[in-house]
């Protein structure tokens, strides 16, 4: 039996697009669309970025499985869109080549851990916790109280293996040092232009100028067809009215802020 999505795409690139915060939702349907990319053999990939970054894991398993895509041949270009940050470029340096905008947001190489500390405003209210636990640190970040010293050395040291992680990935990826990756990455934030001049990206241009550049690693002709788009669940009708792009983006950051609280994000917060 001839099943349609499973012919193969030799001649034509794929094309994918990575917008908003990098968490569970956008791995799942990114791992599913490499896995169709690699059945269906496309000699090439454009993968264009448009994040700020987001949780660790996910960033880990999108960059894990681009990796593997290239092993299998297909040559992959990187595009960062308005911004490339963080888990973006966690993601982007699995990518054999990185084309930049001039002004594209990029950097912010960094781990970041947050927690509230509502005890004050708890005492005010009177409301108290009473816990119980089996070890010392089980209720560590907890929202009625503050971190004591040991916690604090304790989540600095998971904050410090996580940005070794980062740091490798980096300098594997962009055929840097680890010293020349630390150089420049302590969570500042750097334009297109500048963030070539460090290495991090490899050119700069637009994504007509990354669909060129991917059609040359492949050995394909210019004149090949446009890309095969990869892409998310089509969208809430709420995201087809006016300004329901800019809500729903609102949305998926305060989902990503409350529902991974206390977990370490690589992410860029504007």
């Amino acid at each position: 039996m001839f099943w349609p999505w499973r012919r193969k795409s030799r001649k034509r690139i794929a094309r994918i697009i990575i917008e908003g915060p990098i968490s569970g939702p956008t791995r799942k349907w990114v791992l599913k669309a490499l896995r169709q990319i690699e059945e269906r053999e496309f000699p090439a990939l454009v993968l264009r970025i448009d994040s700020p970054g987001g949780t660790v894991g996910d960033s880990q398993e999108i960059h894990s499985a681009l990796i593997r895509l290239r092993e299998k041949g297909c040559r992959v270009v990187a595009s960062f869109g308005n911004i490339s940050a963080s888990g973006g470029v966690y993601v982007g340096v699995a990518a054999e080549k990185i084309v930049a905008n001039p002004g594209t947001i990029t950097g912010s190489i960094g781990v970041i851990l947050r927690g509230n500390n509502l005890s004050k405003l708890l005492e005010k209210i009177g409301v108290r916790f009473e816990t119980i636990k089996s070890g010392a640190y089980k209720d560590i970040l907890s929202p009625d109280r503050a971190l004591t010293e040991e916690e604090r050395k304790l989540l600095q040291s998971l904050i410090d293996s996580s940005y070794l992680q980062f740091v490798q990935a980096v300098a594997s990826g962009r055929k840097l040092s680890e010293e020349e990756v630390r150089n420049f990455a302590d969570g500042r934030v750097f334009s297109g232009a500048q963030a070539k001049e460090l290495g991090l990206v490899d050119e700069l241009g637009d994504e007509e100028h990354a669909r060129k550049l991917a059609i040359k690693l492949a050995d394909l002709d210019e004149t090949s067809e446009m890309p095969v788009n990869f892409g998310p669940p089509k969208k809430k009708i709420a995201s087809l009215l006016p300004g329901g792009n800019v809500l729903s983006h609102f949305a998926d950051l305060i989902s990503l802020e409350l529902s991974n609280s206390g977990q370490i994000l690589w992410l860029f917060r504007q």
